[in-house]
């Protein structure tokens, strides 16, 4: 709305006045009016030219509130008298236009230095190159009026016409909005503005945008078109909506990851730490304690790295300590608010502003996405919201309104803030859609598991695994979930992921789901096949604990399904299980019958890697009885196999076991070089299990050939960081007793031995027992000792079927 009851005077009227001082005073007609203790009405009134004159009182308060002093006070008092009057200014400005108008203060700037100097090169870019407006765009409280204040003010230097701001009031009218740039740059009519630039470049802040949007893009689509270098910095929830503009979504502040370290030093180099800690020093003078730094990581991680969320929690530290504000709002982050009066909003309140923003099918779509937990990708976006809907399009959106992070090119890049996630699944509730959601959630997720299960059998191991490691919250939230209202599901899931879990050392967890979902009797008629899949995954994850044995029976009963329902992928995965599981019990003959029933049915079936697996497996009954030979010829046709199938893991696993041959058959020098390749081809891989078994092959060979310093520093690697609380290992603990041997430290040699005995002792392979006590009796000074361990080393020989190596018997005088 335009006003002519002023247009014969000299300069703005009392609302341009008003409404300058109180941007300069970074102020909101509300806080404006609490300050001057009148109606918010008032302040409206006044400011869009309804009443012409203020009171002398109200005027008064209003200069107050404002701190208004000098000549600044009597310009805004004669203004509200009716006199001629302008906003003070320095004297040069009568001629020269002003080069920096008056703009509240930055704020100090956390976490956004490479926002900042990404959009400062923008904004100073010149035009045409540069961008001719920028719109920093996300939630209520992510910070986007600090970073346009603290942008306004870098960029000054830049534009000599000026650079000024205003602050969008609901239901501004364009001609409301005409008025106060004009105001802000000095001048008393909208139409001055051209001319007041005159070929100069000038920058228009416009803050919160969303309060009344048509006008906004109106008067900016006008002011570009009249005003050639004039650019405008804007903030909101969404766009202004020119082809002009540029989108900038402010993603929350980062946060330290789950996995990162702990410490004090660590923690405070995170962005939203630095904030908390920040906001946290205002309201108590005691610094945090380290345990508090501790929790404050975790703090800011539940509450999404949002500055808002950020400050409600420091805030309550003038009474709580850390821990105790994250035992409070850890998990009802939409709860925090401020204290009654405060200019902050709710965090409910500030995401649903932004929802309501969305039409109702991007509603239901943000409702379903919301079912993830962590980072998703389109395909799997697309699974979720089903009906044909153009996730495309609802991505599009929801990244313009800031409601969605977008981190890297990979696949899996997507991510919901976590508070937009949080009021989804409130309203989701609310809709009385929850449960379906989380039920087509469980269903997406069984779907990638079995996609990638295959995978992980093979050369793609380490990538399949990092494919699951990105989704393994959604798929724990998926099986919590279906294992209560889906069972099926639930038991989908489970048992695609055995290798998963048995590869990232989860095989207790693992098998407790297998184990929970087989005995439930609403999964007794699932899929036989998937059953019995089950069931040998229960025995791959129960052998990672040493509790193998338990399971041989229901591999059994698999090994019987998978022949009735002639599935040669189960008979050869059921017999490479039985083959070990038997030989933890020390069934070896039986143990080999299986491994050899495997190795028959791949060749039948012309299964190239199960072949390699089958020579490889069987290796070990080759040295268990003495013959080298055909441990040798097994491993090359393990390297034949491996090599023809792209078996890249299983080579080098073939590789490590011929050190180890080579080593045993007494040549020490091709195990070094043997093993160190192995080790090499481990690390690219990605198996750090294995590597550390060929490591200690290494160290051992190289203490024979009286490389002793290279062979101590074999051992280095091998022990643990700390000693404390670790239990005794074995290869480090054969390492050392070979390095002591060599050095002539028999008595400290013959203790590493018996430690590496102990530790060896109720492993997978009985053979490493066996060549800890051969070092025992070989290093024992005490007589005692050593017949207790030739004792021993016969029990164990007979037990197992294991025959001494002609070097061992060489080393024992026998």
């Amino acid at each position: 709305m335009t006003s002519d009851h002023r247009a014969d005077r000299s300069g703005p009227g009392f609302d341009a006045v008003l409404r300058h001082h109180r941007l300069r005073a970074n102020l909101t007609q509300d806080e404006l009016a609490a300050l001057a203790h009148v109606g918010v009405r008032t302040v409206r009134d006044l400011e869009r030219g309804r009443v012409a004159r203020p009171q002398r009182t109200t005027a008064g308060l209003l200069a107050d509130a404002l701190a208004l002093t000098g000549a600044d006070r009597n310009a805004f008092l004669a203004a509200a008298r009716g006199q001629p009057s302008t906003p003070a200014r320095p004297a040069a400005a009568a001629t020269t236009p002003p080069r920096y108008l008056p703009l509240p203060p930055a704020t100090d700037l956390i976490g956004r230095d490479a926002d900042a100097d990404e959009l400062v090169a923008l904004l100073t870019t010149p035009l045409p190159a540069g961008p001719r407006g920028v719109t920093l765009v996300g939630l209520a409280g992510v910070g986007k009026t600090a970073l346009a204040l603290v942008l306004s003010h870098r960029i000054a230097a830049a534009h000599p016409g000026g650079v000024a701001g205003i602050v969008v009031t609901e239901g501004f009218t364009a001609g409301e909005i005409l008025g106060t740039v004009a105001a802000v740059f000095g001048l008393g009519r909208a139409d001055d503005l051209p001319s007041r630039f005159a070929g100069t470049s000038g920058m228009l802040l416009v803050d919160a945008v969303e309060r009344s949007p048509e006008a906004v893009a109106e008067v900016l689509s006008r002011l570009l078109e009249r005003i050639p270098t004039l650019r405008f910095l804007a903030t909101g929830r969404h766009p202004v909506g020119l082809p002009a503009e540029r989108v900038w979504p402010l993603a929350p502040l980062v946060v330290p990851p789950a996995d990162a370290p702990t410490r004090p030093a660590d923690v405070v180099r995170y962005p939203a730490v630095e904030l908390f800690l920040d906001r946290l020093a205002r309201v108590r003078r005691t610094p945090p304690e380290p345990e508090e730094l501790t929790a404050s990581a975790t703090l800011v991680r539940r509450l999404g790295g949002m500055p808002l969320a950020i400050e409600l929690a420091a805030a309550r530290g003038r009474v709580l300590t850390v821990p105790e504000i994250l035992d409070r709002y850890g998990n009802r982050v939409l709860d925090l608010t401020g204290r009654p009066g405060d200019a902050m909003v709710s965090l409910r309140d500030a995401v649903a502003a932004s929802y309501r923003l969305l039409s109702p099918p991007e509603q239901y779509g943000l409702r379903r996405l919301a079912m993830f937990r962590f980072r998703w990708s389109l395909a799997l976006a697309e699974q979720m919201i089903g009906d044909d809907a153009d996730v495309v399009l609802l991505l599009d959106r929801l990244l313009e309104l800031g409601l969605l992070n977008v981190r890297g090119n990979r696949a899996f890049r997507f991510r919901l803030l976590d508070v937009v996630r949080d009021y989804a699944t409130e309203r989701a509730a609310a809709e009385g859609e929850l449960t379906a959601g989380r039920r087509r959630h469980a269903l997406v997720l069984a779907d990638l598991a079995e996609q990638i299960a295959p995978d992980l059998a093979g050369a793609n191991l380490a990538e399949a695994a990092a494919r699951l490691d990105v989704v393994a919250g959604d798929l724990g939230a998926a099986l919590t979930f279906a294992a209560t209202e889906d069972p099926h599901t639930a038991l989908r899931v489970a048992t695609a992921l055995p290798r998963w879990w048995r590869f990232r050392g989860r095989d207790v967890t693992g098998r407790q789901w297998l184990r929970r979902l087989l005995d439930d009797p609403r999964t007794a008629d699932a899929d036989p096949l998937r059953r019995a899949w089950a069931k040998v995954g229960l025995a791959q994850l129960a052998r990672e604990h040493g509790a193998g044995a338990e399971e041989i029976a229901s591999v059994t009963t698999a090994l019987s399904d998978f022949r009735r329902l002639g599935t040669v992928d189960g008979q050869l995965t059921a017999h490479t299980q039985l083959a070990g599981l038997w030989m933890s019990t020390g069934r070896y003959d039986e143990a080999r019958r299986h491994g050899e029933a495997a190795l028959a049915l791949a060749r039948d079936s012309g299964r190239v890697r199960d072949m390699a697996v089958a020579e490889n497996n069987l290796t070990w009954h080759e040295i268990r009885e003495g013959n080298l030979a055909a441990a040798r010829s097994r491993l090359a046709a393990v390297d034949r196999h491996a090599a023809r199938s792209g078996e890249h893991r299983l080579r080098a696993l073939a590789v490590a076991n011929l050190a180890d041959v080579e080593r045993l058959d007494g040549h020490p020098e091709k195990a070094i070089l043997l093993g160190r390749r192995a080790i090499a081809e481990l690390e690219g891989l990605g198996d750090p299990n294995h590597r550390r078994r060929v490591l200690a092959i290494v160290g051992l060979a190289l203490a024979e050939t009286g490389r002793v310093a290279e062979a101590a520093e074999v051992l280095d690697e091998l022990r643990p960081s700390s000693e404390a609380d670790v239990p005794p290992d074995g290869p480090a603990a054969m390492v050392a007793g070979a390095v002591a041997l060599r050095r002539g430290e028999p008595k400290q040699a013959a203790e590493s031995f018996a430690r590496a005995a102990e530790a060896y002792a109720g492993g997978l392979d009985p053979r490493d027992v066996v060549a800890a006590l051969v070092g025992l009796v070989i290093s024992a000074p005490d007589r005692d000792v050593r017949q207790d361990a030739l004792r021993r080393l016969d029990e164990f020989c007979e037990a197992g079927g294991i025959v001494l190596l002609p070097r061992e018997r060489a080393l024992l005088g026998r």
